[in-house]
């Protein structure tokens, strides 16, 4: 029989409670991996509530039941301090860190005209510098091994960013603005963690969670078989980019939901207009750009998310 995946490698997952970030969670211990289980455990999708190592727990103890390594972490990744306290403790405890899945987010939604700035401020919080933080203390760790080895050492991360940041999402500007962010950090992070040896990817998952609960409340499951978008189909891919094999795979963003994985390809140039004289001037700026959008269908600039069939308010 061959050794498991990740046999051997440790794996941190915030957000690991519930959802998404539990399938993922499962997913990698059954690939063999010792999993350190974050969650902040407050019930409320907002953020609110007292926070509670339960969801945690139980997501650790289901990973023992199966026969895996877990351990619990309930700390706000979010806060600088506390995300270097989690990557810390899986160094501490299993002598490695090999993986970092980035998952813990939480929504404020609002229109931009009504939105407070608290609401603003938290979704970005945790959705972007809890991102940023993991991977600021995992990178480091990473580069220290790497000089000390004198060469490459092993390093994933998986990023969640959202088709928000793709097709938009109108009641959503403070998680859709995070969500891209998330792709703008990770493809930063892939350029300047590549030397040594670790890739950095963001998936872009539509699933079924506390997250999404009003955007499919019209689309239920199915009466038989797995839900379409059921976490499940979600945590494969995860897997798959933490292991070994997708060593290749570094600074993609991708599509994932009920048994299809899209690769996004990264922006292109459409039309270019150049000047006649040294600089533009309104009326030539209006006779070139403007008659470009004006013979084009309103809402045109969302074609490269309509291709992949997807749609605003998803993920």
């Amino acid at each position: 029989m061959n050794e498991a995946p990740l046999a051997g490698r440790c794996a941190v997952v915030t957000g690991a409670g519930r959802g998404l970030g539990r399938a993922e969670a499962l997913e990698l211990a059954r690939l063999g991996a010792a999993v350190v289980v974050n969650d902040y455990g407050r019930p409320g999708r907002d953020g609110s509530g007292e926070s509670s190592a339960g969801p945690a727990e139980t997501v650790a103890e289901e990973i023992r039941a199966a026969g895996g390594t877990a351990l619990v972490h309930s700390g706000d990744v979010s806060d600088f301090r506390e995300a270097r306290e989690l990557v810390g403790l899986a160094i501490d405890t299993f002598g490695t860190l090999d993986v970092v899945v980035n998952n813990a987010g939480i929504l404020r939604d609002r229109m931009v005209f009504s939105m407070a700035e608290e609401e603003w401020d938290a979704v970005i919080r945790v959705h972007l510098k809890g991102h940023f933080n993991l991977t600021r203390f995992a990178a480091a760790h990473w580069r220290e091994r790497s000089k000390a080895a004198g060469g490459p050492v092993y390093g994933r991360i998986v990023n969640t960013s959202s088709e928000a940041f793709l097709a938009g999402s109108a009641g959503q500007p403070n998680y859709a603005a995070a969500k891209g962010g998330i792709v703008g950090l990770t493809t930063s992070t892939a350029l300047a963690l590549a030397r040594y040896g670790v890739t950095v990817n963001a998936i872009c998952p539509r699933a079924r969670t506390r997250m999404t609960e009003d955007v499919f409340a019209g689309v239920g499951p199915p009466a038989e078989g797995l839900d379409p978008l059921a976490p499940e189909h979600v945590a494969p891919l995860v897997g798959y980019l933490a292991s070994p094999a997708a060593a290749r795979i570094n600074g993609q963003v991708l599509v994932v939901h009920g048994g299809m994985v899209a690769v996004v390809e990264r922006p292109r140039v459409r039309a270019q207009f150049d000047c006649k004289g040294d600089v533009f001037g309104f009326e030539e700026l209006d006779a070139t750009l403007g008659a470009h959008f004006a013979e084009r269908p309103d809402g045109e600039t969302f074609a490269a998310a309509e291709v992949l069939g997807l749609r605003r308010g998803v993920g």
